[in-house]
């Protein structure tokens, strides 16, 4: 399991003095508890891998963002520390289909849904998270799926 592999990294960066790294896991395991707790009160909790990989992409797309903020304001050395942390989230996510992979998974949905025109991009687009959610960023793959209905 993924939360089991996250606690490992912790306990390793600690042992290793990595104190970059050791407090990019901490994150990582305060959000996730911080999910757990909101969870305790739904009817229905998802699967542990798939929480916690929905917790990693959210925490990764933040920092993308934050990313591009710092460098529009000129502040080098917050946007590369942000970087460092993208890196070890992303060391913890599940390996993400290629382009390629994508576009075959879409034009396979779009064949077995039915799909026309860009009318059935919802359809098409909560097929391909219900299957591929976990290995797949959403932003980049709703730009394909226009694409590919246009």
């Amino acid at each position: 399991m993924i939360r089991d592999s996250i606690k490992a990294a912790q306990v390793t960066a600690m042992k290793s003095g990595d104190k970059e790294r050791l407090a990019a896991v901490r994150l990582i395991l305060a959000k996730i508890k911080d999910k757990d707790i909101e969870l305790r009160t739904a009817t229905q909790a998802p699967d542990d891998d798939t929480l916690v990989v929905d917790v990693l992409q959210k925490m990764v797309k933040q920092r993308r963002e934050s990313i591009a903020m710092y460098e529009q304001g000129g502040r080098p050395e917050l946007a590369a520390a942000e970087a460092s942390e993208v890196a070890v989230i992303e060391s913890f996510l599940p390996q993400q289909l290629s382009e390629e992979d994508t576009k075959a998974a879409i034009e396979a949905i779009k064949a077995e849904v039915g799909a026309t025109g860009i009318r059935d991009m919802g359809k098409v687009i909560a097929e391909l998270k219900a299957r591929h959610g976990a290995v797949l960023d959403m932003g980049k793959a709703s730009g394909l799926v226009k694409a590919a209905l246009a």
